[in-house]
């Protein structure tokens, strides 16, 4: 993989680029756009669902950009409604995405049957013992929950995916899952920020960047995996060049006072 980027270990021997592309709400031509030009703008790490609808026209942007496959890292997940059909499920996302396995699999959300919960997680770990899937993971689950599957199988999941933002930061969230082992990853960094907040704009103007290039980096600097969503070329390249700059201990401190 291609290590310009900041990545994160996972278990085994898997690097996580910090910053992704998220491609939820982007279907059809316009997923596939977004994915290209996401690509064309230097983004390695791509997330992808079942429940997107849009895993081929991912796979096809990948095919097309030219981009080496071992130089990127690609997540789907499984929806909960696939309960008992887990394997099914992997491999039509393999014949959508056009490749022999994924970076990263993670269980969408929380079964709705609690009952469901373990035979999920052995099903994820099933897939990628045979090499499915690099790294397998879950989504949307609580400390709680995790505690659930680690205690059932002894295998912890590398990635929890959540909600996550400045406004959200939650100090004991985010050293639980380190006390643990599992990466934290969060999405909709911009839906729950508010961009015009003070302490952003004092911030992004110090480092000439913009308050969303701020959350971003504030997300990277704690190591914390972040998938940023657009279809717009321009917001597609702003969002990836946050490399250039880094934010002081005292700036990250300030960033983390936003959460409630």
């Amino acid at each position: 993989m291609d290590l310009d980027q900041p990545t994160v270990p996972l278990t085994g021997d898997v690097r996580m680029p910090l910053l992704g592309f998220g491609t939820w709400q982007a279907t059809g031509n316009a997923g596939y756009d977004a994915v290209l030009a996401a690509l064309d703008a230097g983004y390695r790490h791509i997330d992808t669902a079942t429940m997107y609808g849009n895993e081929k026209e991912v796979g096809r942007a990948i095919a097309e950009s030219g981009v080496r496959r071992e130089d990127l890292f690609i997540t789907t997940k499984l929806p909960p409604d696939r309960v008992g059909r887990e394997r099914e499920t992997i491999e039509a996302s393999l014949a959508a995405l056009d490749t022999d396995h994924v970076d990263l699999w993670l269980i969408h959300w929380p079964p709705s049957s609690p009952a469901d919960s373990i035979p999920v997680w052995r099903e994820m770990l099933a897939a990628r013992d045979e090499n499915l899937a690099r790294a397998v993971g879950v989504s949307n689950y609580s400390i709680s929950q995790i505690d659930e599957l680690i205690q059932a199988t002894e295998e912890t999941p590398a990635v929890n995916q959540i909600r996550w933002s400045p406004s959200l930061y939650d100090r004991q969230v985010h050293a639980a899952h380190r006390d643990r082992g599992v990466v934290l990853e969060g999405y909709s960094p911009f839906k729950t920020s508010d961009l015009s907040d003070p302490v952003l704009v004092r911030i992004a103007q110090a480092h000439d960047v913009s308050p969303a290039q701020v959350v971003l980096r504030w997300h990277i600097d704690h190591e914390i995996v972040v998938i940023p969503k657009s279809v717009t070329p321009d917001r597609i390249r702003a969002n990836a060049d946050v490399f250039g700059f880094s934010l002081t201990a005292e700036e990250m401190r300030d960033i983390d006072a936003l959460g409630h």
